[in-house]
Order: C-alpha cells, then sequence, then structure tokens
C-alpha cells in the first residue's frame, strides 16, 4: 500500500474517485513540478486499474494474483515507456522514439491476459519526439475499453497541443506552506532547516526535502560565497566555470545562480547595492534580468555539443563587470 503525502492524496483520491463514478479518461496527464510525486502516484493508480480484487476500494488490495505480479514486475497487462539505452548502450537515449510508440499500440491491440484492463505509463512523456508523437495520437484517437494510458511529464507545455486536449489532466501543484512544513518535520528533518529550505525551493515541499536530505543547502551555500569571491576578483571566472561544470550537480548550480541573480532583480533598487541572504550583486534590474535568462538557457545545454565552460566562464566575467 503506498504512502502518500497529502498533495499526492489529494491527486489519487480523485482519480480514484473519477474511476469509481465512470468519468475517469482512458488517457491520463499527470502534470506538475518535479519531486512531487507524480511517478509514485502514476504506479499506485496503475496497480490499482489492474487489482481485480478492488471494487469499491481506492487502494489495490496488494493480494490478488495481478497485485502480486504487478509487484514483482511480470504483470503482462502493463507497460512502461521510458527513455532506453541507445544502440551503443553506453548511455541513455534523450528521446522516446516512434518504435517505443508503435510497440505500445501494437500491445494495446492484444487481448489483456488477465482478462481485466491493460495500463501503460510513458514517463518523461515529454521526451517523446515528434515522430513518435504522430503515432501516439493515433493511439489516444482510438481508444478501446478498459484501457488506460498515463503519460508523466514536468513539462506539459512540450507535449503537442493535440496531445493534451485528449488527455485528462491530474495536477499536482505545490502545497501550502504550512501543509508542507509539517510533511517536512514528518520527513525527519530539523525544524531550524525547513524554513531555510522552502524560502530557497520557493515553497517546494519535494525540492527542499530533496536539498536538506542530500546537501543541496550546503551548495547553495558555497556557490554563494564563489559569487561572492568572482565579484571581488579573488576567484577566477575561468576556473570556476571548470569546477562548476566538473561532476553531476553542475545543473543545480546553475539553477542556484540564475535564482541569485533572480531574487537580486527582485531586490534590487535605484538606491545603490542590495545584499540578499549574503549575496553582494548590482544595482542594475535590467542587467540582472538579462544573466537570468542566460544563465538558464546555459543550464538547458548542458547537454548539447558546445562549450559549455566557456559561455559559463563568459556569464560569470558579466557578473563581475556588473560589480565594477
Amino acid at each position: 500500500m503506498s504512502v502518500f503525502s497529502p498533495w499526492q492524496q489529494r491527486v489519487f483520491e480523485g482519480a480514484c474517485n473519477a474511476l469509481q463514478e465512470h468519468r475517469l479518461g482512458h488517457a491520463l496527464l499527470l502534470q506538475g513540478a518535479p519531486l512531487l510525486g507524480k511517478m509514485q502516484v502514476a504506479t499506485a493508480l496503475a496497480q490499482r486499474l489492474l487489482c481485480r480484487s478492488a471494487a469499491g476500494q481506492q487502494q489495490a488490495c496488494g493480494k490478488c494474483t495481478a497485485c502480486q505480479r504487478f509487484a514483482a514486475g511480470t504483470h503482462g497487462d502493463f507497460r512502461l515507456l521510458t527513455l532506453e539505452p541507445n544502440d551503443k548502450g553506453d548511455k541513455l537515449r534523450s528521446e522516446i522514439v516512434i518504435e517505443q510508440i508503435r510497440q505500445l499500440g501494437q500491445w494495446f491491440s492484444l487481448t489483456p491476459q488477465l482478462g481485466g484492463a491493460q495500463v501503460a505509463i510513458i514517463e518523461p512523456a515529454d521526451a517523446v519526439n515528434f515522430a513518435a508523437n504522430n503515432a501516439l495520437l493515433k493511439t489516444l484517437e482510438e481508444p478501446s475499453s478498459n484501457r488506460y494510458l498515463l503519460l508523466v511529464t514536468s513539462k506539459p507545455g512540450r507535449l503537442p497541443a493535440t496531445i493534451r486536449s485528449r488527455c485528462q489532466r491530474l495536477e499536482f501543484r505545490v502545497p501550502a506552506r504550512v501543509e508542507s512544513q509539517a510533511w517536512l518535520l514528518g520527513q525527519g528533518h530539523s525544524p531550524d532547516a525547513i524554513d531555510t529550505a522552502l524560502d530557497a525551493a520557493r515553497g517546494h515541499p519535494g525540492l527542499a526535502d530533496d536539498w536538506l536530505a542530500h546537501g543541496g543547502l550546503q551548495l547553495r551555500r558555497e556557490l554563494q560565497a564563489e559569487l561572492n569571491a568572482v565579484a571581488a576578483n579573488k576567484m577566477g571566472p575561468v576556473e570556476l566555470a571548470q569546477r562548476w561544470l566538473a561532476d553531476d550537480q553542475a545543473e543545480l548550480r546553475l539553477r542556484f545562480a540564475a535564482e541569485f541573480a533572480l531574487e537580486a532583480a527582485r531586490l534590487t533598487t535605484g538606491a545603490g547595492v542590495s545584499k540578499p541572504g549574503g549575496l553582494t550583486v548590482p544595482k542594475d534590474f535590467t542587467k540582472l534580468s538579462a544573466w537570468f535568462d542566460a544563465m538558464n538557457r546555459t543550464r538547458e545545454q548542458l547537454r548539447a555539443p558546445v562549450r559549455n565552460d566557456l559561455v559559463l566562464a563568459g556569464l560569470l566575467r558579466e557578473w563581475r563587470t556588473m560589480m565594477l
């Protein structure tokens, strides 16, 4: 039985109520910010749809043959489509390709092995490429009874409108702060650290939990000190750019850097220099806004075949220049 956060429970209960009232669509779009538990809810909902003994109940029974096979990963009427290894097998593809979607369509045409539902999850749905989306649209346009397709994404805007319009949406929203605080306390985090983490995460409890558990807040403090060192000409932009990109924390570092610029732009006035949270920043709102945009573009292209170290070093030089 799944243990949900309050915001996950609301979405799950809404879907189960719709199922019991025969209002649940055959195609569901589970969307919302990362780390709000979309995939956990999608998996629990898939098990509930496949369970043969859950009539009138919200949770799957966990005991029937269908539930046992689902837990073992051997249920023939369930499919998970996600990023697969490339032809060399040395890394994952960046897209879900048309062959995967065509195979899914063929699978949906088969008779269910256990005589109940068929359920497929696509995650991340925004990774389905253009050609595959056309094939997916055909599957959505030809729904069959008791077949369910669950699309999970943190970037619904990247899905074609033709796909989104054919899905029933399940929204995962950042909850009220008091609910986030109570949940984070329940995860065992220190009361003193919770508010700091929620402030840094803009109220997002999943991000706050992740940063508290895996050193994200310490990384944020270190990055703040490094930006100050660059501004004071105590650290070289090239050296720092190489350090920021040297490990798997690069994306998070660039996110924090962009957020520092955004915070500074919001707090900066024409009166002089502001120091939000100990970060020394310039007063030029226009330049800060442009720097924020440029940092996010760099963050988006981290996996692209470009010299991100040179781009980032240029942005750090610009940060120093803004301080003069």
